[in-house]
């Protein structure tokens, strides 16, 4: 098989396999994912998906009416939780996310709808051959950033932006020649 050359350990290949650019509807895995790739913001996306699963125990299975809550003392724990990465900045962001993100959903009704907004409410199929073709951000995550920035978000820079939506499947980056790719509606590779 022919994956995305970045699927190379068997916790990114089952990923890649199973959840990266399938399109995500749920606006509790919507939070989790925006979470964890600003997480992941100076650090390898293999390190958070190795900790993903103390993440969600630390914070409460990303239940953002809880975390929302948060005060010293969670702060606290979860800056002596060894499972998750410990950055005081990243976890205040957390907790003021979970503010923003019950935000959005009160003023629009989901957190799904607000996001896939930014992307026409389907996903947009990219036919990229090599790695070095796929961007870091577009015009899409830069309109993203820019309003979640603006919501009070924290950690969602046009890169985080960007990947959020290649992880949730808002656009389709496996390369042409994995056959994930056609699998989540982008048209056959081309003989």
């Amino acid at each position: 098989m022919s994956r995305c050359p970045w699927a190379t350990i068997e916790l990114a290949i089952a990923y890649h396999d199973k959840e990266w650019g399938v399109p995500l509807h749920d606006d509790r895995m919507l939070f989790e994912f925006l979470i964890l790739e600003g997480a992941q913001a100076g650090l390898s996306w293999i390190t958070i998906l190795k900790k993903r699963e103390n993440y969600r125990k630390a914070f409460d299975g990303f239940r953002a009416e809880k975390i929302a809550h948060y005060g010293a003392r969670d702060v606290k724990r979860l800056l002596g939780d060894a499972g998750i990465v410990r950055n005081r900045l990243k976890i205040a962001a957390t907790i003021q996310n979970a503010k923003a993100f019950l935000a959005v959903r009160e003023e629009l009704g989901s957190f799904d709808a607000y996001l896939w907004s930014f992307v026409g409410g389907k996903p947009k199929q990219n036919r990229w051959r090599r790695m070095a073709n796929v961007p870091a951000r577009t015009a899409e995550s830069d309109a993203m950033s820019r309003d979640l920035l603006r919501r009070g978000f924290k950690f969602v820079g046009s890169t985080i932006c960007y990947a959020l939506m290649q992880a949730t499947g808002m656009v389709n980056d496996h390369l042409v020649a994995c056959p994930r790719h056609a699998e989540l509606g982008g048209a056959p590779r081309r003989k």
